[in-house]
């Protein structure tokens, strides 16, 4: 089932009711059709058995995000086992203008969101090379893969300059990863230079709590932590479970300041 959202790059939230008609995971692929490796969300949906059991059995409803967009947004929906739309239906459907949200950080953290947001925007189509910002002040170099100094292949998505700024990323990477993922992995980039620091938990967190203040999926946040932060090579072991907890506890806890709902991903 794929839904056409005139959206014509605005802000706005999308409310779904989905009602399942058996246990399933549900596939949501927010994309740009025009644009390959363009996907705004890509989420699965549990509808678990004990959902079954409730007063409104195999009805669930969820809110997706969208502070970026592209002309015209499509929607797929569909079962991961089967691959199809049989088992399940959409009964609500809104679209809800979302408002701009108040960002505090530095003015050239502010000149760099920008940056970043057009980057991460076009990453899935771009070719390698060298991206720089229309000011001069930033700069993406977009590599094949990221190497170290004997020639061997790094699984770290972006590496930063913290003298220059400079951010190093992996193409092969990046256009595996949903808009909002790319968006926090330069974002924690850029803190290491903004801080400075190399510790990744500081980085973490000042990058999460910028993306979650512009309206980015917190879903996107934590898949960035556990999944794509976890490979770095400083994060292994109880490193990397101290690294998640402390992303996921600050996660909660600007969710509760915000005071956004727990089906608003």
């Amino acid at each position: 089932m794929v839904i056409p959202i005139p959206s014509n790059h605005e802000r706005f939230k999308l409310k779904l009711g989905i009602r399942a008609y058996e246990p399933c995971a549900l596939v949501v692929r927010c994309h740009d059709a025009t644009k390959p490796n363009t996907d705004y969300i890509r989420r699965r949906v549990a509808f678990h058995p004990e959902l079954f059991k409730t007063s409104n059995p195999g009805y669930k409803e969820f809110v997706l995000p969208f502070p970026l967009s592209p002309q015209q947004l499509m929607v797929e929906l569909y079962d991961k086992q089967y691959g199809d739309d049989h088992h399940f239906k959409i009964e609500k459907l809104e679209v809800k203008k979302m408002s701009p949200r108040e960002v505090w950080a530095e003015p050239e953290v502010h000149r760099f969101i920008d940056f970043a947001q057009d980057f991460a925007l076009k990453a899935g189509y771009l070719p390698e090379g060298v991206y720089d910002s229309n000011d001069g002040d930033f700069m993406i170099q977009y590599l094949p893969v990221i190497s170290d100094e004997m020639g061997n292949t790094l699984i770290t998505p972006a590496r930063t300059n913290r003298y220059s700024g400079r951010i190093q990323a992996s193409r092969s990477a990046f256009i595996t990863y949903s808009i909002p993922v790319r968006i926090v992995v330069l974002f924690h980039e850029r803190y290491h230079f903004q801080l400075p620091t190399r510790k990744e938990t500081p980085a973490d967190l000042h990058g999460i709590r910028l993306s979650l203040d512009l309206g980015f999926p917190r879903t996107e946040a934590i898949y960035a932590t556990t999944k794509i932060f976890g490979a770095h090579p400083q994060s292994v072991g109880k490193a990397h479970v101290e690294r998640v907890r402390a992303a996921t506890e600050f996660i909660d806890e600007y969710s509760l300041r915000h005071h956004l709902k727990i089906n608003e991903f």
